[in-house]
This record gives C-alpha cells, sequence and structure tokens, in this order.
C-alpha cells in the first residue's frame, strides 16, 4: 500500500474501501463484503462507508437476492433475502479525480507484492498481466510458477493484494514440471499469457 496515500487520506483502510469502489462501479457491496474485500474490521467499514455516504461519494439501496438455504432433509430451498447495499455514486464531482489519484498515480506496490508472493513456496516465476499491465482482456491478472507452493498461504496472499487493489485477481498457478511440460506442448492457455502484454516479475526459467 503506498505510505503517501495513507497519510493524504488517513488510513490504509480509507484508500482499499475508497478503490474497491472506483475499481467495481458498477457493484453493489454488503457491509460484510466491504469488510471482506478490503479487509477491515466490521466497525472501521461500517464508519467509513458512513462517512463516504454522508459525502455523497457512495449511495445506498436496497436489493432482494436469492439465498439458498439447506433444509434438514438435506435439500436446497432458495430464499428471498433483502440487504441494504452500497455503490459508487458516479455522479460524485471528484469520482475521476479519485480514480486518477488512487488507481493510475498511485498504483500497487509491485515490489512489495513480490515479496509477498515469494513466501508462498520455491517461486520460479511470476507474471504481471491484464490489470497490472492495463490489459483487462488478458486470460489472466497473474502467473505463478513454482514448488511447495502452500494452498492456505496462497490463498492468504492473494487476498491481501486484492484488498490492495481493489478487485479479484484471476490468478494461474502452476508447479514447474507442469508448467515446462504445458510450454513444451505449446499449450493455448500458457502462450495466450506469454503471448499477450505481461510483465515477467521474476524469470528463473529463463523464458
Amino acid at each position: 500500500m503506498n505510505t503517501a496515500l495513507e497519510k493524504l487520506f488517513g488510513s490504509s483502510a480509507r484508500v482499499k474501501i475508497i478503490r474497491l469502489f472506483l475499481s467495481n462501479p458498477e457493484n453493489l457491496f454488503s457491509l460484510e463484503e466491504v469488510s471482506r474485500r478490503a479487509k477491515v474490521l466490521i466497525a472501521v467499514a461500517k464508519r467509513e462507508l458512513s462517512l463516504f455516504k454522508g459525502i455523497g461519494f457512495i449511495k445506498q439501496k436496497e436489493q432482494t437476492i436469492d439465498k439458498p438455504v439447506k433444509l434438514k432433509d438435506g435439500k436446497i430451498k432458495i430464499k428471498k433475502k433483502k440487504f441494504n447495499g452500497y455503490f459508487l455514486n458516479i455522479l460524485f464531482p471528484f469520482v475521476h479525480a479519485l480514480r486518477n489519484l488512487v488507481i493510475n498515480a498511485a498504483p500497487v506496490d509491485k515490489e512489495a507484492m513480490i515479496k509477498e508472493i515469494n513466501t508462498i513456496g520455491r517461486m520460479k516465476l511470476i507474471v504481471f498481466s491484464g490489470i497490472f499491465t492495463n490489459h483487462e482482456n488478458s486470460r489472466v491478472d497473474l502467473l505463478i510458477v513454482g514448488d511447495s507452493m502452500k494452498e492456505t498461504k496462497l490463498d492468504k496472499v492473494l487476498k491481501n493484494i486484492e484488498a490492495d487493489i481493489g478487485k479479484e485477481i484471476v490468478y494461474a498457478a502452476f508447479k514447474t514440471d507442469d508448467f515446462m511440460y504445458r510450454l513444451g506442448m505449446y499449450d493455448r492457455f500458457i502462450r495466450d499469457i506469454l503471448e499477450y502484454p505481461h510483465e515477467k516479475a521474476l524469470n528463473k526459467l529463463n523464458i
């Protein structure tokens, strides 16, 4: 997270929630979703949402969703559930200025991301694409190749990165042998990633 932005906006939580709404302008988020996606406490999310709603940055509306409920006999019943969600007010006068400042002028710290990804296992290849290179039509946003990767650690690291950038990451993770086999077989998925604009942040495989 950019420390200058944290100082400017008062906290990392505020920056992450702003990023969440700016990066997902069409989404409706519940309080719990904001807390989970931004990785901040419910109380903190509630306070920030109240502030943002007060200044007109976000709006609130009620929505009905289908929620599956498991019955005693094991069957699944769909119930209607209402909740008050929050969404970006695209008419907020400083939306474009905030987007330029928070997303474009202060990109996510890739060096910090690489450091975190390296804790997952013995990493051999880290490729940034998609949202990290401003080519959102890429097959993935992140490709990682390595060995002895811990799934729980991988999940935690990705959730941390998602909280910082405000968007869910499309990623692919391969063991080294599996990746090299697919590469040698001209696997279409791998080729699409490597032939599309990308950035190799770590390349111990010399490809």
